[in-house]
This record gives structure tokens, sequence and C-alpha cells, in this order.
């Protein structure tokens, strides 16, 4: 059996998982990346780490989606060239990448935190209209089940 379907869970027990771990405390692209690769030999501490800058739009700024960036990082990691000239590898990664673009675009109608929560996390006012109006819970919870929805999708 391939290392990366070794005790697989279902998409719907990944998304809530998730889901969970942004309802914790723990950033979207966290929370995505760890549950979908978790079981595809990524260890969770590691992921953790990985992850920690690209919430909200990448070190909060904005800009994509941290949902999405964890997305596509468990796509780089199915789909890695090992050797720089591994052409197929990179061209699979890439046509993943698209796929998943794409696919959270059409569902949520943007691929930017700032769009996607109607917040500037730049700012002191936009950062606490998060936190005030609980987007967290509201919006990115459904940005994350959609992102682990998509991903798994995609790499299946």
């Amino acid at each position: 059996m391939e290392w990366w379907k070794r005790g697989m869970m279902n998409t719907t027990e990944k998304a809530d998982s998730a889901v969970r771990m942004l309802l914790d405390g723990f950033n979207c692209a966290q929370s995505v990346l760890v549950c979908c690769s978790e079981d595809r030999g990524l260890p969770r501490e590691f992921a953790l780490r990985v992850a920690q800058a690209f919430g909200g739009g990448i070190g909060r700024t904005g800009n994509l989606c941290g949902a999405l960036t964890g997305a596509l990082m468990t796509v780089g990691m199915r789909c890695a060239a090992l050797e720089a000239s591994d052409s197929p590898s990179k061209n699979r990664a890439h046509e993943l990448a698209r796929q998943v673009l794409s696919e959270f675009a059409a569902r949520n109608k943007s691929l930017l935190c700032r769009d996607l929560t109607g917040c500037d996390l730049t700012t002191e006012e936009g950062h606490r209209r998060f936190k005030d109006e609980e987007i967290a819970q509201r919006v990115c919870a459904q940005l994350v089940r959609s992102a682990v929805e998509i991903t798994e999708k995609v790499l299946s």
C-alpha cells in the first residue's frame, strides 16, 4: 500500500477534524495541512510549524486564504519532485494546484482572505472586527471545510 494511504480518515472526518482544530485556536493553514497530510506521513508537529505563518492570508496580510495554502502544501507534499530533473512530478503538482485553486474560487467566490472574511487583518480595527464578529467560526470554518473537501477530491 502506498505510504500516503495508510490509515486514512474519510473526507468528512478530516473536514470535521480541521474545523475543530480551527475552533480550538490553530490557524486555517495549520488546520488543513495537519488534517490532510498527517495520514500521508507528515508529522503533526512539523505540519503545525510549517503552516504557522500562513494563517490570515499569509502572515495576516489578507492575501491568499490560509485554508487554501494548507491545501496547496498538501498537494506539494503528495506530488513533490524529489529530483530537480523530475518534470513530470513538477507538472503534476502544478496541475493539481490549479485544480484546487479553480474549485476553491468557484465554491467561495475568491481566493483572498480579505475578500472572503471582509476584514483587513493588517489593521487593529480589522483584527478586532474579525474577533468580535466571530469570523473564524462563521466564515473560516466553512473555508477550512471547503479546502479539505477539495484537497481530498483532487488527490483521490
